[in-house]
């Protein structure tokens, strides 16, 4: 156990330092493989990089993050929008329930938060504020909402726990549907409680007539096109994830040409963003197994079971443990790194304490969720910041999202003592 906490406490050293997450994985890697291994990691380095770099559902993730792009640059993001517009300004809270439900159905087909958050901050943030809406309460909404991203399928993190965890993606993307629906709707249930006991929307939105919502309506058809696309290929058992994106990206191309901005300028640049993520997540995922190497020879993964199964604790406790360890390591990594620099140790104590891998995948991508949104380190914090106009506070941002990682806690709470919500979807489609 000293060891481990060894681990833990070399790779925060490395990250205060300021190095990035994958120099730090590697380094601690490299220094824990001379002193303890003999050199093993470093003989065992090219075949660990190949057999990872090619595997074939790790593939799904630049295709993802090529969709995501594609649709960006294509002008449905713009037209989602408008859409949802019309029929969310009547609730209480008005348009900033727009943010929550156009991430909902953008983050259906980018797989990515940070396009998420990105996107819709971008088309939503000039005109919530020229309507006068509570800037605190966009910015959360926008954080929030963007959080989506990894949660509802086809999600890229998802993709990262089922490939370290050797579980069916198909089967992962199914058990977040029903979560990932209630989590939307409990942050918009958090927007009207905000809305009417603290900070009611300066400007009430006039309403729209009924006839001109249902002719709205067709703006949001291309983007659930590519989602039934992605999504129904990989449930009727046409397509691999993999295959889906591929076949996601080909609609969003042909939706960019029908919008009129596919173009040279266009592609290039939705491949160089592409790339530049792709190359960020494949880099951690390459160093975090080269330290998963180490840890395995080590048999930390067994010395930590043995450890928690003396502390005597509960099956539910080791759970609210686990919670609370997320939520500090979420202030130092980023919900990537920390997936696959945990996954190994944490998933096999989970299966003998006698949760379903399938069940803790899901509950494990909403915590991911919770850090993308926590300080100092939530990448949506950073991106919504970006985003709001120069005479805005930062403090804005961080007070704006308190209320939602309430939220964000309940929907936990929920979901540890209901995990059929879960299970139920993808048991009975199975059946």
């Amino acid at each position: 156990m000293e060891i481990a906490l060894l681990f833990v406490g070399g790779l925060l050293a490395l990250l205060m330092l300021g190095l990035h997450v994958a120099s730090a994985l590697i380094l601690l890697a490299y220094g824990a493989d001379q002193l303890l291994s003999n050199g093993m990691m470093v003989a065992s380095l090219g075949s660990i990089a190949w057999d990872k770099m090619n595997d074939f559902t790790l593939v799904a993730i630049p295709l993802f993050v090529m969709l995501g792009e594609i649709l960006i640059r294509g002008g449905v993001a713009d037209q989602l929008y408008s859409a949802l517009s019309v029929w969310m300004n009547r609730l209480p809270g008005g348009l900033l329930h727009t943010n929550i439900y156009a991430s909902t159905v953008f983050a259906a087909t980018s797989g990515s938060s940070v396009a998420t958050a990105a996107t819709i901050g971008t088309i939503a943030i000039p005109e919530l504020e020229a309507r006068g809406y509570n800037r605190r309460l966009i910015y959360g909404s926008l954080a929030s909402g963007g959080t989506l991203g990894v949660l509802i399928p086809p999600s890229i993190l998802m993709i990262v726990y089922g490939t370290l965890a050797e579980l069916s993606v198909s089967k992962l993307f199914i058990a977040a549907i029903v979560p990932g629906l209630l989590l939307a709707g409990m942050m918009s249930l958090t927007i009207v409680i905000v809305s009417v006991f603290i900070a009611p929307p300066a400007i009430r939105s006039e309403p729209v007539p009924v006839a001109q919502r249902i002719r709205m309506l067709w703006k949001v058809t291309p983007i659930f096109l590519v989602f039934f696309i992605v999504m129904g290929s990989i449930y009727g058992g046409l397509a691999t994830p993999t295959e889906a994106a591929a076949l996601g990206i080909v609609a969003a191309l042909g939706l960019a040409a029908w919008n009129r901005k596919l173009s040279i300028r266009m592609m290039h640049a939705a491949f160089a963003a592409a790339f530049r993520t792709t190359s960020m997540i494949m880099l951690i995922i390459v160093s975090a197994f080269c330290l998963n190497f180490i840890i395995s020879i080590l048999g930390l993964p067994q010395d930590a079971s043995r450890a928690i199964s003396e502390a005597g604790l509960g099956p539910y406790a080791l759970i609210w443990l686990l919670v609370l360890f997320y939520a500090v390591l979420g202030c130092f990594l980023e919900a990537v790194a920390m997936m696959v620099t945990t996954v190994g140790i944490v998933v096999p104590i989970v299966i003998a304490a006698g949760f379903d891998p399938l069940w803790f995948g899901v509950f494990l991508t909403i915590l991911m969720e919770l850090s993308l949104i926590t300080p100092p380190v939530g990448l949506n914090l950073y991106v919504i910041q970006n985003l709001r106009p120069k005479d805005s506070d930062i403090n804005d941002v961080f007070i704006g999202i308190a209320p939602f990682v309430l939220a964000f806690i309940a929907f936990i709470a929920i979901i540890i003592y209901l995990p059929d919500l879960a299970l139920w979807l993808p048991r009975n489609m199975s059946d």
